[in-house]
């Protein structure tokens, strides 16, 4: 009988994140499905295998389930598995142990280190290292299309994805140097929103586009990243993903400058540090390197099978060994009203 694993997310960006790990558990001979909660599931494709009800879930009894969010619901069978949706090591809550998950798999030494130090402190979780399975997608891009269209565009291409956190979004400050700066046609600029961002800054900047200004609208970013030569952003985790393609990053008041970044402080700068990022400085670079080496050292596009593996080997290896979780009651009845499932067997 194939081994059952169940895919769980809230959160339309989250598909990028999961789809690699369904590939992964497929070539392996196991089965995959999907749960959505609150979600179009407009981004499945009809031969994948979607569950529709806490029943359907727990007839099909996974032996784990995956999850890129913060919340996963108790009453599902196998064990709790956070991927994490993001690189976001400086964001309020990343490192925040909410007693939901048995295993934490980390994306390299900047994440593992800490979660390690956390199971050990707390004893009813692990965590172990393996790379995040969105970036097996983005290892093994068809570049393809990509290519084609470069050489359509003709000119340089800056990708800008800010944060859609209020306290952190560089949009409303940039938006009219962006705009300024765009209509010179020195550079092709692709603006790639959050999901979460306020609708009305996605309007104002969708009505911006223009022949040198083109706004993304598909959830997937990974194109974008390809596609572009230099990011502009703020304090994102996409700052990480575009490192690993060895390009440089420009990033306004961030809350985390670094020598592997091109921080600037005032919109009127903006021209001046993309100037900068094309240039490639040496010492920026080499820093950047260095960085990934920290933050994700995995390049072979292999992270799903390490996720699968390391699953593999806690349920052999902790099972009865490790404490109780909380009993969390609080968390358990918010989990059931957002599903609105009241059973406690």
């Amino acid at each position: 009988m194939s081994e059952h694993y169940l895919l769980f997310l809230n959160r339309a960006y989250s598909f990028s994140i999961l789809k690699p790990l369904q590939s992964a558990i497929q070539q392996r001979g196991g089965k995959a499905a999907w749960f959505l909660h609150d979600l179009d599931p407009s981004q499945l494709k009809s031969d994948d295998h979607l569950l529709h009800s806490v029943d359907e879930v727990k007839s099909f009894n996974p032996r784990a389930v995956f999850v890129p969010g913060n919340w996963v619901p108790d009453f599902f069978p196998g064990i709790k598995v956070q991927i994490f949706h993001g690189f976001g090591i400086e964001k309020k809550g990343h490192f925040v142990i909410r007693g939901h998950f048995d295993l934490y798999c980390t994306h390299g030494p900047l994440t593992t280190k800490p979660f390690q130090s956390l199971a050990e402190r707390h004893g009813y979780f692990r965590a172990i290292e393996t790379g995040w399975p969105k970036m097996d997608n983005l290892m093994q891009f068809d570049r393809t299309e990509i290519t084609s269209k470069r050489e359509q565009i003709g000119k340089p291409i800056v990708l800008y994805a800010p944060t859609f956190s209020s306290s952190l979004c560089s949009a409303p400050a940039l938006q009219g140097a962006i705009q300024e700066l765009s209509r010179q046609g020195s550079y092709h600029w692709l603006v790639k929103f959050h999901p979460l961002m306020h609708e009305d800054m996605v309007r104002q900047f969708r009505e911006m586009a223009h022949q040198h200004l083109e706004f993304i609208e598909d959830p997937d970013i990974i194109p974008c990243l390809h596609m572009a030569d230099v990011l502009l952003t703020d304090t994102s985790s996409v700052v990480s993903e575009f490192l690993l393609l060895n390009k440089p990053v420009v990033t306004f008041r961030t809350l985390m400058p670094a020598d592997h970044l091109i921080d600037f402080e005032e919109a009127d700068e903006l021209e001046k540090k993309i100037e900068l990022a094309f240039k490639q400085p040496d010492a920026v670079m080499a820093a950047a390197r260095k960085f990934v080496r920290q933050m994700h050292p995995y390049s072979d596009g292999r992270s799903s099978e390490r996720v699968l593996a390391a699953t593999d080997s806690f349920i052999d290896q902790n099972e009865g060994k490790l404490k109780s979780k909380p009993l969390n009651l609080y968390r358990k009845l918010q989990i059931r009203r957002r599903m609105q499932y009241y059973h406690w067997k």
